[in-house]
């Protein structure tokens, strides 16, 4: 596992942090972290990326150096699904396909769960989990040459069509999980789905300046922002908008709260401090 700042050598509490992932790519510039699935030969899921994406976005939600999150996968496909031919390593006997499931929803949730904001960078087929890794994050940029789909109905299986729902319509999300089609980004562009669809030597240009954008906002409300967010989605549109009032107000006492409104008033651009 990589991991460097570009411009510099690593600090030792980034090392101590994620010099133990040996299926992503790790790297830390203007704090932006960019992590690359990096299973060989189409970043299928494996269980050994499942749990260092876990463990990985675990950290950099108590990493006060990382304020944004770009994901993406190595070589040209973003993460082709399940790994199915690995299955019958990982499910052996009585208990293991339950605690199979549960680590791989608990790999999804960990994405949406970080406590920053996570853009996905689709570099190319995102397939099954790898639609479901897509529809957890934040922020979605995809490569011309990407795909999403749930394939699952050609090999006897389901896949994360709860999570495609928040993606997708209620008959193109049915004709996809049921005939398997696939939807090419200048389509997910088309839909409002990904923000932007671009040349592959662009992707992560495209993905970064997102990226520079939000770390250059106030890291507390970025994080209480994101966390309202994941809240308030079920909710009732009463008790939704009453909730992200509240945040507003507990917002509203911190010290970068304070500082953007100096800011303003001095015209001049905020220094905040994650406080």
């Amino acid at each position: 596992m990589q991991s460097h700042r570009h411009d510099e050598a690593p600090t030792p509490t980034e090392e101590l942090q994620m010099n133990d992932l040996t299926q992503l790519q790790y790297s830390l510039l203007d704090h932006v972290a960019t992590l690359t699935m990096n299973a060989p030969p189409v970043n299928a899921l494996t269980r050994t990326l499942n749990d260092e994406l876990t463990l990985a976005l675990d950290r950099i939600s108590e990493m006060d150096e990382v304020r944004a999150v770009i994901l993406t996968g190595a070589g040209k496909v973003f993460c082709a699904g399940a790994d199915l031919k690995g299955r019958a390593s990982v499910i052996k006997g009585p208990g293991d396909l339950p605690a199979h499931s549960r680590r791989t929803r608990e790999c999804f949730h960990a994405i949406r769960e970080c406590a920053k904001p996570v853009i996905v960078a689709i570099n190319g087929a995102a397939l099954g989990s790898g639609l479901a890794i897509v529809a957890s994050s934040d922020i979605l940029i995809a490569s011309d040459k990407a795909t999403v789909g749930l394939p699952e109905v050609d090999v006897g299986l389901l896949g994360g069509s709860r999570h495609a729902m928040r993606l997708f319509s209620h008959s193109r999300l049915r004709r996809m999980a049921l005939t398997g089609m696939r939807v090419a980004a200048p389509e997910l562009y088309r839909l409002g789905i990904v923000e932007a669809c671009v040349p592959p030597e662009e992707l992560m240009s495209a993905a970064l300046e997102i990226a520079r954008t939000v770390a250059s906002k106030s890291p507390v409300s970025t994080r209480m922002g994101k966390h309202t967010l994941n809240v308030v989605e079920d909710m009732s549109l009463r008790d939704g908008y009453r909730y992200e009032q509240d945040m507003t107000a507990q917002i509203g006492k911190t010290d970068d709260a304070k500082e953007a409104q100096r800011a303003f008033a001095e015209k001049r651009a905020p220094i905040f401090t994650g406080r």
